[in-house]
């Protein structure tokens, strides 16, 4: 059965990748919700099938994810500019955060089956010299939160509680196991 990944996201496509997932990428033309009176997860996990539902392919199971950050329960998405980046990692510097990916499984029939995914970031305290010295590496627009973890994170992070796949986007073994709950199988078999 075919599998679509309803995402640009690189990182995305790696995670699925290194997983032996054979998949073809469309990205959702779905608007984003920005809703911050709902909850971290139901927020995200109602993003998820937006965009899974986005994307419509005959037999296919198609993913849909959205990951945001949250700091005591305010979504922080893609910051706008480098400004409202700056103030992000001002914000989240010496502080635990969370990191809630909504996932949205569509399966060919139509079902719908969303789950979402926490973990928990502790910073480490930084000042202005380490958001420059970051953003001269990584570019934080296209982040929720202003920050990827796999890119060059260790100048930002001091710990994460939970799984780190979530923290890029994409929460892959539990992602396995619903694929495989909705008699998906998408792992090649080199």
């Amino acid at each position: 059965m075919k599998i679509v990944l309803a995402s640009g996201s690189p990182r995305r496509r790696e995670l699925l990748a290194a997983a032996g997932v054979e998949f073809e990428v469309r990205p959702s033309p779905a608007e984003e919700i920005h809703d911050a009176g709902m909850a971290p997860a139901e927020l995200c996990e109602t993003n998820a099938e937006l965009k899974a539902r986005g994307v419509e392919v005959a037999g296919a199971a198609v993913i849909g994810a959205d990951t945001l950050v949250f700091l005591e329960d305010e979504p922080l998405g893609k910051p706008a500019d480098l400004d409202e980046a700056r103030a992000t990692l001002r914000r989240l510097s010496g502080r635990v955060h969370t990191v809630c990916t909504g996932v949205c499984v569509v399966a060919p029939d139509g079902t719908a089956h969303p789950f979402h995914e926490l973990t928990e970031v502790r910073f480490r305290p930084f000042g202005e010299e380490v958001i420059d010295a970051y953003f001269a590496k990584v570019d934080p627009l296209d982040k929720a939160g202003a920050y990827g973890i796999q890119e060059h994170g260790e100048m930002l992070v001091e710990s994460i509680d939970g799984s780190f796949d979530n923290v890029m986007g994409l929460p892959v073994a539990r992602l396995l196991e619903v694929l495989g709950a909705c008699g998906v199988d998408g792992r090649s078999l080199e």
